[in-house]
């Protein structure tokens, strides 16, 4: 009924965060070296743009789900909104769907970016392992 609201705070607050990391980050390379001479320069993806993963996971899951939502009439153009709402029976039954499968779906898009995060880093890692094999 409103499970989607769970994913569209917690993308609000990833938002935020990757903001506030964004202006405190310097760009960061490392620099490859091979007897004191640096051989070659490897970006590396700033954690502000992997944030920016996890935001756009999270949103486009709420997208997702809000419009199936609406496709099953729980979310209407008029107020409240939510029909779920109308009554007390309902908002709990709502509340409840909101605490679990809204905070597992939270947890699940940040398992997938989690697994992105490592697939990422072994990708940086092979990227420098070429650098200095190029350069030997």
């Amino acid at each position: 009924m409103a499970c989607f609201l769970d994913s569209v705070v917690s993308s609000a607050v990833v938002k935020v965060a990757s903001k506030i990391v964004e202006k405190k980050e310097n760009k960061r390379e490392i620099e490859v070296s091979l007897d004191g001479q640096t051989v070659d320069t490897v970006k590396k993806i700033p954690f502000s743009r992997k944030l920016g993963w996890l935001s756009k996971l999270q949103m486009g899951g709420a997208v997702l789900l809000a419009f199936e939502h609406v496709w099953h009439g729980e979310v209407v153009p008029w107020f409240p909104f939510l029909t779920a709402t109308v009554n007390h029976a309902d908002t709990m039954e709502m509340l409840h769907e909101m605490a679990t499968t809204g905070l597992a779906m939270v947890g699940l898009t940040t398992a997938v970016w989690v697994g992105m995060l490592l697939v990422s880093s072994a990708i940086e890692k092979k990227a420098v392992k070429e650098a200095k094999a190029l350069n030997k």
